[in-house]
């Protein structure tokens, strides 16, 4: 099958097309680096490094994208909602007109921010219109197109440094440079923490099966830990950690965690709860 996966040199992309690639398919990425790496570079794929609006000059037919591509943090997008709109939003119109015109299936990335109030950041309104796009072109214009909701994703190809790394990667990082961890707020927000090789293996069970979700497949465990346990997972692997507490951040919500279990009955996605295992391996 030919593959196409935007945002592939991402954390999630590049560990998607190394299971791609390993089951014989073949890939194209698109990725314009704004936070992908090239070192996240798979054996056997072609790269393309240019933006995702520019997705109708790739040559080439394909049977399948991934789109992957977007600015998948809450906080940046205060900063930039513009940019953040451009990517998160306006590109999931052009890979749809795309996805449309070359009769191309696409499977998108979507976000459990989806199950609190969109208007909470730019991200989550902007991830939410990107879902709005292709279940628009799916029931107006028959596109196959299928929506992925993920979940505090972490494991192997996490960004651990700047804006863009999430808590762990954060806590990696702080560790590493011998800094304090910062923890949000009081702790006991909690996350359905879920292992990139689960996101990446629903992902393929969407896109190689012929089921459809009406609404969006929801990828997370099912069930969550609030930071402060995280916090004594670190603990165990590293010893004594000296951390901070920091003020509250806007979007920063309680509670995350799947809010179905329709992915496990009906395409046979069973997710392990690996967070405590990932942690005490670092």
């Amino acid at each position: 099958m030919k593959i196409l996966v935007t945002g592939g040199n991402g954390f999630i992309g590049s560990n998607l097309i190394k299971r791609l690639i390993s089951e014989g398919h073949t890939l194209t990425s698109i990725d314009n680096l704004s936070t992908g790496l090239k070192e996240y570079e798979v054996e056997g794929c072609t790269y393309i490094y240019t933006d995702v609006e520019n997705i109708f000059e790739l040559n080439g037919s394909f049977d399948l994208c991934f789109h992957l591509a977007a600015l998948s943090r809450i906080q940046p997008s205060f900063d930039n909602p513009v940019e953040t709109f451009r990517s998160n939003t306006q590109c999931c119109q052009i890979v749809a007109e795309w996805a449309k015109f070359h009769k191309v299936k696409v499977v998108y990335a979507g976000s459990s921010s989806q199950w609190h109030n969109p208007e909470d950041s730019p991200y989550a309104t902007y991830k939410k219109l990107g879902e709005d796009i292709f279940r628009l072109y799916r029931k107006t214009y028959s596109c196959d197109f299928e929506i992925a909701r993920f979940y505090n994703v972490y494991g192997p190809n996490e960004l651990v440094d700047g804006k863009w790394a999430a808590v762990i990667g954060i806590w990696r990082h702080q560790i590493k440079t011998g800094k304090p961890i910062t923890i949000v707020s009081d702790g006991e927000q909690r996350r359905d923490f879920t292992h990139v090789d689960d996101i990446v293996d629903g992902l393929v069970r969407i896109g190689m099966g012929n089921e459809s979700h009406n609404e969006a497949w929801e990828l997370g465990t099912g069930m969550n830990y609030s930071i402060n346990e995280v916090f004594e997972m670190f603990k165990e692997r590293f010893g004594d950690l000296e951390k901070v507490n920091l003020p509250n951040q806007n979007g920063n919500y309680l509670e995350t965690r799947r809010e179905n279990d329709d992915t496990l009955q009906r395409l046979g996605w069973s997710p392990k709860d690996k967070l405590r295992d990932y942690i005490l391996s670092l």
